[in-house]
């Protein structure tokens, strides 16, 4: 594919990793990855990263008051004749927990220390373990989706797919893809489109289009952040770092594609539906107050997989894969398809493109 051929889209593919040297990454820094931050002189520990982020001061009380009573805790807990190794360790995991840093900013080092504390505070709660992965992105990978809306036909196992996939509530019946019901010859209609319908499909007369977090190459969700909880990967993955996030909203109130999801109320997901391999930034088990998305299930992704959505669409609509790959199939529906995406005037560049045969 040549730059001068193309003409759906304006991601410079070719290029993007050749540039990645000289452009600027999420968190700022002019020259390398995030990575090279970590040996900046000025790099911030996990403490002085909690305390040094906007806050009002009700904020900033309750995280005082929080941090206090979990060190107190935990002197308690290490100074007790009676209480056990495991409750000290537990106490040691909190206090190191309330203390963390954000994870863009940590060393490797420090990413598999974070993930190995928290699969062991797991199994210190509930006496089972789980597979916690720290995986990065690969070099040379840019991930992007592709919605053949000629064959959707309406069936939402993708929805339940990502559903017991990515560990979403049950409670609330958290959903981070809406397939929208709409009618033949009204166009892309999502006002009057119908979103939660009970009848079978497919309906006559209608058409089925799936929405979700498109990945966007110009994200206005990371922009408007005020502590930097969420930024694109170098696979194109736009993630959240729920420990960081402080539920304000912003990115929810920026996304145009209603791609975000908040958890008003504390995530449950019976024991037994847990999916135990989880990713950091993908689907390990969230809490109260903190925003959450689609992240192309980054722990199956980055592991080789299809997302799960595309592996449960019985009629093939969904195509995901490496736009850097040119022998990759989403590459050739974007070089042999007539594709398009949502709102292309705002600049936000979607990885995500719709087609019909």
């Amino acid at each position: 594919m040549s730059n001068t051929t193309k003409k759906w889209f304006s991601l410079n593919l070719g290029s993007r990793k050749e540039n990645a040297s000289s452009s600027s990454c999420s968190c700022g820094k002019k020259e390398g990855d995030c990575h090279s931050a970590d040996t900046s002189p000025q790099q911030k520990d996990g403490f002085d990263q909690v305390f040094d982020v906007p806050m009002d001061r009700r904020t900033a009380f309750k995280k005082l008051t929080a941090s206090l009573l979990i060190g107190a805790g935990a002197v308690s807990t290490s100074c007790s004749l009676v209480s056990g190794n495991e409750s000290k360790e537990k106490a040691q995991i909190d206090w190191e927990e309330q203390f963390k840093g954000n994870y863009k900013l940590m060393s490797e080092e420090e990413k598999k220390a974070t993930v190995e504390r928290l699969a062991r505070s797991y199994e210190l709660r509930t006496g089972k373990t789980i597979n916690l992965s720290s995986q990065g992105p690969e070099e040379n990978v840019l991930f992007g989706y592709a919605f053949n809306i000629s064959k959707c036909q309406g069936y939402m196992d993708c929805v339940n797919a990502c559903v017991e996939e990515n560990n979403q509530d049950r409670n609330s019946q958290m959903q981070y893809i809406r397939i929208h019901e709409m009618k033949d010859g009204k166009g892309f209609n999502f006002n009057e489109a119908d979103d939660n319908y009970y009848h079978e499909v497919p309906a006559e007369g209608h058409f089925y289009m799936g929405t979700q977090c498109f990945h966007c190459d110009n994200p206005p969700c990371t922009k408007v952040c005020p502590v930097q909880a969420t930024w694109q990967e170098e696979d194109g993955l736009v993630v959240i770092d729920y420990d960081w996030c402080v539920g304000c909203r912003y990115c929810m109130a920026a996304c145009p594609y209603d791609g975000r999801r908040f958890n008003w109320s504390q995530p449950e997901v019976p024991e037994a539906e847990i999916n135990k391999n989880q990713h950091y930034l993908g689907n390990r088990l969230r809490k109260k107050g903190v925003m959450e998305k689609c992240t192309f299930c980054v722990q199956r992704s980055r592991a080789g997989k299809n997302p799960a959505c595309v592996e449960a669409c019985p009629t093939g609509a969904r195509i995901f894969g490496n736009l850097l790959d040119p022998n990759s199939t989403i590459r050739w529906v974007l070089e042999n398809k007539k594709v398009f995406r949502l709102k292309e005037d705002l600049g936000t560049e979607p990885k995500f493109w719709y087609f019909m045969d």
